[in-house]
């Protein structure tokens, strides 16, 4: 069938804005239940979109509204003559049915401004496809994310009082007493991490930062397989340095517990080999997806994410690598919009994300145990501090002693060899201190020492 011939409208009510305009004008307060869905921009008509804005003037200031003090404001403005105001601004009012009704007319109001918005959305996106001026991929990326923001920007969250607020809390507080595994939240597989932090939280952006070498990619493929494993939903791995090739041979290491040197090499004996079907088998099992596409963007990530059905966890490695759209050439000020995109991200999908970091050289310059990382050693940009509700920093003596030459011959040097610190440096649900962790570097694997850990919050 021929539609060419039929003139599209676009949508819209206008009884239904004259309406919502009208009851404000009869009752003021009404702003009061449409204040956080309507604004401005969703009125189609010109006139009505200056009349909003004028009620809302007034109101904000504490004016007293009716049709004469309106009509007054809106001369001042220069939007209308006052003989043809007072009629208009009279028959609004006079048409409203009910003031009562206002939620329903700004509901009306607001339908019909999403859906002029998708139209504009889906003109954008045919003239991208038309202009072929970037990758495919990008176009459909880029397409995504726009009707992904008109979705999630169209949702409005009304104040809860505190005693819904607290049921809530209550009932949580209920299962978590009957259950003691029943924390809402994702534990790492490391029980002294798990203990201070009391789990990742939904939606938290946790940062793990180290020098180069100290293990930082392996304790975040590690804390991955081990939510796969326990939780049965989807962990999403993005290697933005490492292939993905590299990437399971690493965990294979790791969890087959074969050197990745003999991986490496393929020097691999007979009960190697079934250790790591074995393994290789339960890995299938797991829903763990990794993407090692290089500079990716947030808004690409976003994208790939929606297709993942029972997202539990997201891992990047690392923050450093990652594209950014800021129009500067300021690194910190491009680090600081990826990571607070990260932390909207985590929000937004309500999984935890752990996200590798840098840290400066300013470590390795300080004496003895000065080398323990802190907050101010986070590199490129403070905002990664400030984004971030947990910050851990790996520490290994022995990586020091190995790179300047010193080797122990001791029991006490051996021990050290085989230990690594997780320094939870920041935690905005509870307190932050040392955990003493087991590190196996010919399987780049941590593990778990019991009950060795120091409170310092």
């Amino acid at each position: 069938m021929d539609n060419s011939g039929i003139i599209k409208q676009m949508p819209v009510s206008i009884e239904a804005e004259q309406a919502l305009l009208g009851s404000i004008i009869v009752n003021p307060d009404s702003f009061d239940k449409v204040g956080g869905i309507i604004g401005a921009e969703d009125f189609y008509v010109e006139e009505h979109k200056h009349i909003y804005n004028t009620l809302l003037k007034m109101y904000t200031e504490s004016k007293t509204i009716d049709v004469v003090t309106l009509v007054n404001a809106l001369v001042e403005g220069g939007y209308r003559d006052e003989a043809g105001g007072i009629q208009y601004i009279t028959l609004i009012a006079e048409s409203v049915p009910s003031s009562a009704n206002v939620k329903d007319y700004a509901k009306i109001v607001k339908d019909k401004s999403t859906l002029r918005k998708l139209i504009g959305i889906c003109d954008d996106i045919s003239e991208d496809a038309y202009n072929e001026s970037n990758e495919v991929r990008t176009i459909i990326d880029s397409a995504e994310q726009k009707i992904f923001d008109l979705s999630h920007n169209s949702d409005s969250k009304e104040f809860r009082h505190i005693r819904d607020v607290l049921h809530n809390v209550y009932t949580d507080l209920e299962i978590t007493q009957q259950n003691k595994g029943a924390v809402s939240g994702t534990k790492t597989g490391f029980s002294g991490i798990d203990r201070m932090l009391v789990q990742m939280g939904k939606g938290d952006l946790v940062i793990v930062g180290a020098r180069p070498g100290m293990g930082k990619t392996s304790f975040a493929l590690n804390i991955a397989t081990n939510v796969a494993k326990s939780s049965g939903k989807a962990v999403a791995i993005f290697s933005l340095e490492m292939s993905g090739e590299q990437l399971v041979t690493r965990i294979l290491s790791s969890e087959a517990m074969v050197d990745s040197h003999t991986l490496r090499t393929g020097q691999i004996k007979e009960e190697q080999w079934e250790s790591i079907a074995e393994v290789a088998s339960s890995l299938s099992g797991c829903d763990i997806y990794i993407d090692d596409t290089s500079a990716i963007s947030t808004t690409e990530m976003k994208s790939k994410l929606r297709r993942l059905p029972n997202l539990g966890l997201v891992v990047i490695d690392y923050i450093g690598l990652m594209q950014t759209t800021a129009n500067t050439d300021n690194r910190a000020q491009q680090v600081g919009e990826i990571s607070r995109n990260l932390k909207i991200m985590a929000k937004d999908f309500g999984v935890p994300i752990i996200c590798c970091a840098q840290l400066n050289r300013g470590t390795e310059s300080r004496p003895g145990a000065g080398k323990r990382p802190t907050l101010a050693d986070l590199r490129d940009s403070g905002s990664i501090e400030q984004d971030a509700d947990i910050v851990l920093f790996l520490y290994r003596d022995e990586y020091y002693k190995d790179i300047s030459g010193i080797h122990g011959e001791d029991e006490g040097a051996a021990d050290s060899a085989n230990t690594a610190e997780v320094i939870i440096a920041k935690n905005r649900h509870g307190s932050v201190g040392n955990v003493k962790m087991g590190w196996i570097g010919q399987f780049t694997k941590f593990r778990t020492i019991d009950d060795d850990y120091v409170n310092n919050g």
